[in-house]
């Protein structure tokens, strides 16, 4: 894999840890790397010696902040085949029905819910902060909110979704309403999950990629009806291009509250 994404797996154990490295972008996800996420991913269906995976950003600042905004989308002029490089960089975009289980330090914004929400669980240290910037910069939360609605209450997920870069969920919060599994000490998030893989991993795994199945059955037919509308959505609501850009431009950097 080239720079952006690395990938180590232990043998012994059945895990694979895949990190999101691109620290000085606060690991945010440009084209190659979700070109890379996406290969990795497929890699695992036919890796018989991963048996769960565990997913973290690098660095102390951010698990991932999205897809980076520097990136080039081309996208076609109708408003109905609106191309998200996002949509391929999940597990179970790719048909991996191995369990994943997400480890995050620092912020997780606006496209990391993509990730999150085709992760198992969620384990997080104490730095861990989760917020979702769309409505602030103009654009429409679809998928994310449709992901968050389903991995928190109702009240929580819209709260997220409307408030903008205003508020951040503490990891406290995250951990209280549902979001976050396990809270753990500043720097212990990786380790806690590479723990509770290696326990998974332990299992036979026809029995744990059946479950992951399942899990992911209980809701997966009113989940791919929510998200069938969100191009529609997106290409509704958004502002242009060049005012999204403006108002990220002049963003205060110092205006929120965390909760």
């Amino acid at each position: 894999m080239s720079e952006g994404l690395r990938i180590s797996a232990d043998k012994d154990t059945g895990v694979a840890v895949v990190t999101l490295d691109r620290p000085g972008r606060l690991n945010a996800v440009d084209l190659a790397m979700a070109d890379e996420l996406a290969a990795c991913w497929r890699a695992f269906r036919y890796d018989d010696s991963v048996r769960a995976v565990v997913l973290t950003g690098a660095g102390e600042r951010a698990f991932c902040t999205g897809l980076d905004r520097d990136a080039d989308v081309p996208q076609p002029t109708s408003p109905y085949m609106l191309d998200d490089p996002l949509l391929r960089i999940g597990p179970k975009a790719n048909d991996l029905w191995k369990p994943v289980i997400a480890a995050v330090r620092g912020m997780a914004c606006g496209g990391a819910f993509y990730l999150l929400g085709e992760s198992e669980f969620v384990v997080a240290d104490e730095t861990a902060s989760f917020f979702d910037p769309h409505t602030t910069y103009g654009m429409v939360s679809a998928y994310e909110a449709v992901y968050m609605a389903y991995r928190m209450p109702y009240g929580e997920a819209a709260r997220m979704a409307l408030m903008g870069t205003a508020e951040r969920i503490s990891a406290r919060r995250a951990y209280e309403i549902g979001l976050v599994s396990e809270l753990t000490p500043p720097g212990g998030a990786l380790e806690a999950a590479v723990r509770c893989a290696a326990v998974v991993a332990a299992c036979p795994p026809q029995g744990v990629q059946g479950t992951v199945r399942a899990l992911w059955a209980a809701k997966e037919a009113a989940r791919a009806q929510a998200l069938a509308q969100a191009p529609a959505l997106i290409a509704l609501g958004n502002l242009p291009p060049k005012r999204q850009a403006e108002l990220f431009t002049g963003r205060r950097r110092d205006g929120f509250r965390v909760r």
